[in-house]
């Protein structure tokens, strides 16, 4: 059930409606405060919508860069599974031969 969150984010005050934990929403826009302020101390001069467009750039790439590195991993993680199962199978047939030879 989505319950009103309220945030802060350079200075400005809103208002979400989440399912999450009113704990987590909060760590999330600490994140965001955090991103927001790395930019402006490297940019003084940045407008406010500079940096939050700045920000999401930065948080998007983040996000792009983790999902392709979960997905070599899952790549990998099925490559060792399937090799795995070939490697059971053959064991597996080669011992149901012998039984039948014996």
């Amino acid at each position: 059930m989505e319950k009103p969150v309220r945030i802060r984010i350079l200075d400005h005050e809103y208002l979400l409606r989440s399912d999450e934990d009113e704990s987590f929403v909060q760590k999330i826009a600490q994140f965001v405060n955090h991103r927001l302020d790395e930019i402006r101390s490297r940019a003084e001069n940045l407008t406010e919508s500079k940096a939050a467009i700045l920000a999401a750039f930065y948080i998007a790439s983040d996000y792009f860069q983790l999902r392709k590195e979960r997905d070599e991993a899952v790549k990998k993680f099925d490559d060792r599974v399937r090799s795995l199962n070939f490697q059971i199978d053959s064991v597996t047939q080669k011992i149901d031969f012998e039984e039948v030879d014996s």
